[in-house]
């Protein structure tokens, strides 16, 4: 495919994403009195946010200029499960080239089932470059879209950059905190002591 024609596509795929005014805007400032506003322009001595293609903010003021343009219109998000191959090589390519990106890795049946409703494919990995979803990996296909979007060729990254830990696309649910319970008195408690090493769950030594 030719880079005009990714082009092309990437930004019809876009056109998709939504009609607001947020939608379009690459920043969203908040001044002094707590209004809100979006633009397309860098704003001068004010702290601003990136806006990503399903309405998400996400800091990128230590970010060149050019890499925050990539990333508020064009996020990048990468899912991926244990023992695959393709994945590994999708993700060291985003990492050499410096692009930031969110990992969601799909292991669980929870993780499963959500990736197909959302996805409505059995295939990794997957990327989405803003709107657009490449299905499995391959080097050219990626960079065709990389470069459309316009990420540098080369890493632009600050040198204290830390990519973003992968995090499950279903999030586990919450462990409860275990209820205290009563402290046994000593002078009436005529319960049999667990031998050591085989303390009831929840118990420590």
């Amino acid at each position: 495919m030719k880079p005009s024609v990714v082009a092309t596509t990437l930004i019809t795929s876009l056109t998709l994403v939504g009609m607001s005014s947020s939608a379009w805007a690459l920043y969203k400032v908040v001044g002094p009195d707590g209004r809100i506003t979006y633009t397309d322009r860098e704003p001068v001595n004010q702290t601003a946010q990136t806006i990503k293609a399903n309405g998400a903010t996400s800091s990128t003021e230590n970010l060149p200029f050019e890499l925050q343009a990539a990333v508020g219109r064009y996020p990048v998000t990468l899912y991926t499960s244990k023992s695959c191959s393709p994945c590994d090589a999708g993700r060291e390519l985003l990492r050499s080239r410096g692009v930031p990106f969110s990992e969601k890795t799909v292991n669980t049946p929870d993780d499963i089932r959500q990736f197909r409703a959302t996805e409505k494919t059995d295939q990794l990995p997957v990327v989405r470059i803003g709107a657009k979803q490449i299905l499995g990996f391959s080097q050219g296909e990626w960079t065709e879209y990389l470069n459309a979007a316009g990420y540098p060729a080369t890493s632009m990254l600050p040198r204290n950059y830390r990519q973003a830990t992968p995090s499950p696309l279903v999030p586990p649910p919450a462990a409860k905190a275990s209820e205290p319970t009563p402290a046994s008195n000593p002078s009436t408690d005529t319960s049999p002591a667990s031998p050591a090493g085989n303390a009831p769950s929840g118990f420590r030594f």
